[in-house]
Order: C-alpha cells, then structure tokens, then sequence
C-alpha cells in the first residue's frame, strides 16, 4: 500500500535522490547539460530546499511503500495570497511511474487543500514536458504561459495550468 507523508528530513536525503534520478530523464532532451546542473543546485541543494521549506513554507511530502520512497511533492497554501495552492514541484521515480502515485499525491494535497479553503491548485509546467498530458487527464487546464528567467542567462518556459476544487 502507498502512503503519503511529510518528509521530516531536513537535508532532503530522499527527495535530492528522486531529482537527481527524474531530472535527467524528464529535461536531458528540453534542456542543456549546464542549465540542468544549474537548475539542480539552484532548486535541489541541502540549503536550497531548507529555505523552500522554512522561510517560504512549502511543505515536502512523499509518497512510500513500506520503507521505499517512490516519490514526492511541494506544494505551498495561499499562493500570491489568493485561495489557491501551488505544486511546486512533483516527481516519481521512473521506475515507479504509472502506478498511480502522481495521482495519489495530488490527491492529497487537495484534501490538505480542501480543509483550509482553498479554491483551486495551480502548477508550472515546460511546454515540452510530456507531463502536461498527466495533468490534463486528472482535471487541469492550460490558463497561460509565463517565461520566468531563473538567473545565469537561462528561463524557464512554461504553461501555467490550473485546476478547481
């Protein structure tokens, strides 16, 4: 059986492992070699996490089979100050891609969502990324795109998509 809970490892040991295995995988062909190890150490670092996690308070959670973490998620209440939850970042172990397990998280970061009223859940994703179809078939919808530059010359070029609930 799958659970979900919060990580409670405050050097993300699990969840650096995930990245680092799903990143490759999910961006080698969208982006360049320098901008995924730039966007690794910028999103995935011990201090990098930390901070997301303590003063911007996002909250990590993971999804696990016994004792194996078969991935994760960061959302975050309140997004710009309006009712609505932002996942920041969501991956699966490729391995265990297609069981469920991105609909289980999401799943419970909109019951997490639900109990503080919150109205809907919003996402970045890469207009390239093939996750996109993931997210329509599971309810969200393209509400615009956004170019975001990150630093070091590179952007991220995304779709934002939206979901009620």
């Amino acid at each position: 059986m799958i659970l979900i809970q919060n990580n409670t490892d405050e050097n993300f040991t699990d969840i650096r492992v995930i990245a680092a295995e799903v990143w490759p995988i999910a961006y080698g062909a969208i982006l360049s070699q320098a901008q995924l190890d730039y966007m690794m150490e910028m999103m995935y670092s011990v201090s990098s996490l930390q901070l997301q996690s303590n003063s911007k308070k996002h909250r990590f959670i993971l999804a696990k089979e016994g004792e194996t973490v078969m991935g994760f998620a960061s959302y975050e209440f309140n997004y710009n100050k309006k009712p609505k939850t932002k996942i920041h970042k969501i991956y699966i172990f490729s391995n265990h891609q297609g069981k469920g397990i991105g609909k289980k998280l999401i799943n419970f970061i909109v019951n997490e969502s639900k109990l503080r009223h919150q109205k809907g859940l919003i996402l970045n994703v890469n207009k390239k990324n093939i996750a996109i179809r993931f997210y329509e078939r599971i309810g969200f919808e393209i509400s615009y795109e956004e170019v975001i530059d990150i630093g070091n010359g590179y952007v991220m070029d995304d779709y934002v998509m939206e979901k009620s609930i």
